[in-house]
């Protein structure tokens, strides 16, 4: 079968894995078996991708990042440089617990900054943002955006990537797309033209 995606030469590829057309591996990156990769991604260099693991299509993964067995990162998302998810509540070296690794899912279009770390079991909701050098330790909301240690939520983002501001009525406009959101209940949706 032919391949039809780029794996840099120092690549390492286990067999048994799953690779989208167009996608582009870099230096030292190694995907391990059973694992599943979308099309038109971009895996940057010294990136680890378990077995098991899936990304969708459009994911961005930037240098050092380590993902984990039981990850599953949807379309569009981006995981900034040496960010890691974690698959085990309590690891021990003496104790094996591979058959209690926890899920943890990346919703579409999600961003998660540099050397972030995402403990297992939480979920990023769609178009979230996780900031530089966060901890992950509750379930992230849709276009939240989230720092800190433990990360807390400090506003809301935009599809594009912008700080939300919100009127008294609950209503904002993204700054650099025009897309219109509304909040309530603590929860932001977008607004369809």
């Amino acid at each position: 079968m032919e391949q039809n995606y780029f794996a840099h030469p120092t690549a390492f590829i286990d067999e048994g894995c799953s690779i989208g057309k167009g996608t582009k591996i870099w230096h030292y990156s190694h995907i391990m078996s059973d694992s599943t990769i979308g099309e038109d991604c971009n895996i940057g260099q010294n990136v680890v991708i378990s077995p098991e693991v899936v990304l969708g299509n459009n994911v961005k993964v930037q240098n050092n990042v380590s993902i984990y067995t039981g990850v599953i990162c949807e379309d569009d998302v981006f995981l900034g440089p040496s960010c890691v998810f974690t698959n085990v509540i309590n690891p021990r070296s003496a104790v094996s617990r591979k058959s209690e690794y926890t899920k943890t899912r990346v919703m579409q279009g999600a961003t998660i900054g540099a050397n972030a770390t995402i403990v297992c079991g939480h979920d990023i909701g769609r178009y979230a943002f996780v900031g530089a050098g966060a901890v992950i330790t509750k379930t992230v909301p849709d276009y939240a955006l989230m720092v800190g240690n433990p990360a807390k939520q400090i506003g809301w983002m935009s599809a594009y990537g912008m700080k939300l501001h919100f009127d008294g009525k609950g209503h904002a406009t993204c700054s650099a797309s025009g897309e219109r959101y509304k909040l309530e209940n603590n929860r932001v949706t977008k607004i369809e033209q």
